[in-house]
């Protein structure tokens, strides 16, 4: 199962808390909380490449599967990462005591965000 494609956010959950949580500060949570994000993802085999355009801000990561790699957090910190792949359709990261969790699920990408007991969930629709 490819990756590969343009998705539109439908929906998110506990974004507010999530991005406090984060340190994000509060001017650029009330901007992002209403504005649709797309994210553009290109697999080439054990190779990603993902892009995330919400509104003005740009969030640009790239990573082999199983290979250490330099991720960029929502924050704009650049932290040291690694990302899995569970089965043919879920990416799982471990970054700064945060867990990324990408599910792909025919034209939906669910990815849930958990930190402490803070769930971040966001779903994302092929277009």
């Amino acid at each position: 199962m490819s990756f590969t494609g343009k998705y539109e956010l439908q929906s998110q959950e506990n974004f507010e808390p999530f991005m406090k949580a984060l340190g994000l500060p509060d001017d650029q949570i009330q901007k992002g909380k209403d504005v649709k994000s797309i994210s553009e993802i290109v697999q080439d085999g054990k190779k990603f490449k993902v892009t995330v355009t919400t509104g003005t801000k740009v969030l640009h990561n790239e990573f082999t599967i199983g290979e250490e790699c330099e991720i960029e957090m929502l924050t704009g910190e650049k932290v040291k990462g690694l990302v899995q792949m569970e089965g043919d359709n879920r990416l799982v990261a471990n970054v700064k005591g945060l867990k990324s969790v990408t599910e792909l699920n025919g034209d939906t990408i669910t990815h849930t965000m958990t930190m402490g007991d803070l769930i971040y969930k966001r779903v994302s629709k092929r277009i």
